[in-house]
């Protein structure tokens, strides 16, 4: 290698050491969005952060930019922040936390290194929090807990912290510890120095929160008995297994833990300051033949999200890409894996939410927005240079619901086939065509019915098609491996076969028992299972 050359390596490898590219995820209401503004808050790329949309006198969050989000308070799509915090490139990734939109949140997750998973403080691990965690555990994607809402009346942090033990085998090493119990929040813990560290209030938690540290003697003086009680619980539970160790940390089988509040902004810096210090950096990538692409090889990329809508004024598509390998430059002609084809990244964005500015350069970890990309579609390797590269491709999950959709005006049928196609391509439903209703009546799958009220809006509001919704009583969705064996099933009774736009035909069922008979009946019938998630 030239001299050149081994400095371009270096350069590569240096750059994407300074990446952190993790996402957060959590239960609905549990407050991620507002976790991650407090984040961009404490980065100082944000003046004054807003709160859980609705809330009197308040902003919303820059990571919930759609109506039906803003209207609704939760997050519907994930949602790329990149900004920098000291010498630190951050590329955070909000994620949707309602189980109906599980397949958005489980592509996001293809794309990190790590995750932050929070804790309502008087909830603690509920139902999707345990899905999403299993699909970092399958992943050996790396936890950070952070419990949320300790400013409100909540659970006890040693019964927290049982619960990660006992119900997903994960070991807590508090990295700080709260001062008071919930509800009655006076600060944290500093758990590796033994400080105290005390956070003062600001109106409506709209800036940073002013910290001030005491020595553990000034702490016992000022707070007494919760001070003794804090540094007590925290020595048990480390004597207990739950010492920091950072190698069980990245082996994705202990999570550092901390408490705090984002609504006020308490403990969130200490977060920030423990993902720069202890998040994994990129490493090389396993491409789909199971071979690691060097981080210093040529450009490389997939595609794990697409996005239109964005900016209403010329509704744009930006296809989210997670940078592999290589050095990405703005205007470089790449090659689209899944099609052959070139693709020229002249307009190349830095996200922000919906915030966008031109980006000129990237490095492996950085998720980068190209817009005009209505070549690209969910799963697509982009790379440079020979020889050809591909990444595993990203599953769809099994749908378990489904609908006829039709124009409510004859009239819009051009439009209403160019949103159908549109929302195909960016996975907000599954579009499948059926040969007994023809192009002009898709039947939409959706993990969760909450797709659909997504489908429709954005039907309406950026195609202007105002859509009628036939449920069909199907549940149980197989995908049919032979199709010679189509009509055994497609009796319209109570199964039928659809096909996918990737020419999947998936066999669907009115249930299981509808499933089993068919097979009694038929058992050379092959059929086999469809990503489930976490199931």
């Amino acid at each position: 290698m030239t001299a050149a050359g081994q400095q371009s390596a270096v350069d590569v490898v240096g750059e994407a050491g300074r990446r952190r590219t993790f996402a957060v995820i959590s239960h609905p209401d549990a407050g991620k969005s507002t976790l991650t503004e407090a984040l961009a808050l404490h980065a100082r790329v944000i003046s004054e952060a807003g709160a859980v949309h609705g809330k009197a006198g308040r902003r919303g969050v820059v990571s919930d930019w759609l109506a039906m989000e803003q209207a609704r308070g939760i997050s519907i799509t994930s949602a790329a922040l990149q900004f920098s915090y000291g010498d630190t490139v951050i590329n955070m990734l909000d994620t949707p936390g309602h189980a109906d939109f599980s397949e958005d949140t489980y592509r996001v997750l293809s794309a990190v290194d790590s995750a932050v998973m929070l804790l309502d403080a008087a909830k603690g691990l509920e139902p999707q929090t345990l899905k999403l965690f299993d699909v970092c555990r399958h992943r050996g994607i790396p936890v950070i807990t952070f419990v949320n809402k300790w400013d409100r009346p909540g659970r006890e942090a040693l019964e927290l912290c049982d619960e990660l033990v006992e119900r997903i085998g994960l070991q807590p090493m508090p990295l700080t510890w709260p001062v008071g119990e919930a509800g009655q929040f006076q600060g944290v813990r500093d758990c590796l120095d033994g400080t105290f560290v005390r956070y003062q209030r600001t109106a409506g938690g709209a800036t940073a929160a002013a910290e001030e540290r005491l020595t553990p003697d000034q702490a016992q003086a000022e707070i007494g008995a919760d001070w003794a009680r804090a540094a007590e619980e925290a020595d048990l539970l480390a004597a207990s297994g739950g010492e920091f160790d950072p190698a069980r940390f990245i082996a994705a089988n202990a999570s550092p833990v901390l408490f705090g509040s984002a609504v006020l902004n308490f403990g969130v810096r200490h977060l920030l300051d423990v993902l720069v210090e202890l998040a994994p950096r990129p490493v090389p990538r396993r491409d789909a033949d199971g071979n690691s692409r060097a981080l210093d090889a040529p450009f490389s990329a997939f595609v794990f999200k697409v996005q239109t809508g964005m900016d209403p004024s010329h509704r744009d598509q930006v296809a989210f890409a997670r940078v592999c390998s290589g050095v990405f430059e703005r205007g470089m002609v790449v090659t689209n894996a899944t099609t052959g084809r070139p693709f020229a990244t002249k307009y190349a964005h830095q996200v922000f939410g919906q915030q966008r500015s031109t980006l000129d350069t990237a490095y492996p970890g950085d998720v980068i927005g190209l817009v005009n990309a209505t070549a690209l579609r969910v799963g697509d390797t982009l790379y440079a240079g020979k020889p050809t590269v591909r990444y595993p491709g990203l599953p769809s999950f099994a749908p378990g619901f489904f609908s006829v959709a039709r124009p409510a005006e004859v009239g819009r049928a051009k439009q209403f086939r160019k949103g159908i196609e549109q929302l195909g391509s960016e996975g907000v439903v599954q579009v499948l065509r059926s040969d007994r209703r023809g192009d002009a009546a898709p039947v939409l799958a959706a993990v969760g019915p909450m797709q659909f009220e997504v489908a429709v809006h954005r039907l309406d509001t950026e195609f202007g098609v105002p859509v009628n919704l036939e449920s069909l009583p199907y549940t149980v969705a197989r995908r049919l491996d032979d199709p010679v064996q189509r009509s055994i099933v497609d009796t319209g009774r109570r199964s039928e076969v659809l096909s996918r736009a990737d020419g999947t035909d998936l066999a669907l069922f009115t249930d299981q028992h509808a499933l089993n008979v068919m097979l009694r009946l038929h058992p050379d019938l092959v059929v086999s299972s469809l990503v489930a998630g976490t199931d």
